[in-house]
């Protein structure tokens, strides 16, 4: 436990989000998280004093709590497991989340049915969030394709739940300028990706970081140091574009932080260039503009980087960065 001396120094906890999909389904080991350590996660946030944070209340606790450690749990997908497994625990303790849906998929196979949904979506800690109709690779497609999907998702939220949500979940966690664009247009005023970090209101909102959780990142020790973890404030992040073509692959990675973080320098990041994770080469332009220079080309489907802070409060400052790697 961190003494109050050591937290108080914090000017911004900000919120931690985490990202579940399966549970209790050990057939799926990159998806599911085994109940005992759900449960486990759950005693951990309690006993670290952690609020759970409505999603009802979402912006005003990212603007205005800043000094309380908070952390908002979402689920993706709907599936079966989550409702057999995790709804009745969370229930019963009134904990809040929100559950993301393919409208596509309710009422399939092993997935959740539009009554089960309905039964959740009573409860005032609940958001139904959209995750699109088809959970297709989205960002692949044309901006009307994308757009058709969006939008027979958000009638069929309307006709099975009386509304449209605020909250959307890229699918995959994959985006583009062009998708991004198109969500904010359709109405929604948060959307979440895949890549890890801690959300505070310098971020985009259409943007928005979670720390992805399954059997192997759900272990315990490893999930107390993401319950540590802080904001990484920064301005912008270069490319601006997370849709990487392959003449512009590897990307020319610079972020322009903000000019008050003790000990900048001292960070470290990695990335999964060429296909395996190693330590990024950095170099600063000035006292908060670093260069990330990854050497090899990503390859496989996304790219990724992750730089991290060691805070004088003993917690770590986290930023993550996702890239979708084209064939093109």
């Amino acid at each position: 436990m961190y003494s109050s001396l050591e937290t108080e120094k914090i000017d911004d906890f900000g919120i931690i989000s985490i990202m579940y999909h399966r549970f209790e389904e050990n057939k799926y080991p990159s998806t599911n998280i085994k109940m005992n350590d759900f449960v486990e996660h759950l005693k951990i946030i309690e006993k670290s004093d952690i609020e759970f944070v409505n999603p009802k209340n979402f912006e005003n606790d990212l603007k205005n709590k800043k000094k309380e450690r908070k952390i908002l749990l979402t689920i993706d997908d709907g599936f079966s497991s989550f409702y057999n497994n995790a709804w009745p625990i969370l229930k019963k303790k009134k904990i809040p989340f929100i559950l993301f849906v393919s409208t596509r998929e309710v009422g399939s196979f092993n997935y959740m049915t539009w009554d089960q949904i309905r039964e959740i979506n009573k409860e005032e800690f609940v958001e139904i969030g959209n995750h699109s109709h088809t959970h297709e690779y989205l960002v692949d497609e044309s901006n009307e394709f994308i757009k058709q999907d969006i939008e027979k998702s958000i009638a069929i939220f309307k006709k099975e739940l009386g509304k449209n949500s605020d909250f959307f979940s890229y699918p995959f966690g994959e985006y583009s300028i062009e998708f991004k664009n198109l969500i904010k247009t359709l109405g929604f005023k948060y959307a979440f990706g895949q890549h890890s970090g801690v959300m505070d209101e310098t971020k985009d909102f259409y943007e928005l970081p979670r720390f992805p959780i399954n059997e192997k990142y759900g272990e315990l020790k490893r999930f107390k140091s993401l319950t540590e973890t802080l904001p990484f404030k920064y301005k912008e992040t270069f490319p601006r574009e997370k849709y990487l073509l392959q003449k512009n692959n590897p990307p020319k990675v610079k972020i322009i932080f903000y000019e008050n973080i003790d000990n900048l320098k001292s960070l470290s990041c990695y990335s999964n260039e060429g296909n395996r994770w190693r330590q990024s080469d950095l170099e600063f332009e000035s006292s908060n503009v670093l260069l990330i220079n990854i050497e090899e080309k990503f390859v496989g489907e996304r790219g990724r980087i992750n730089c991290s802070l060691r805070d004088a409060s003993g917690f770590w400052r986290w930023l993550g960065l996702q890239y979708v790697v084209s064939d093109r």
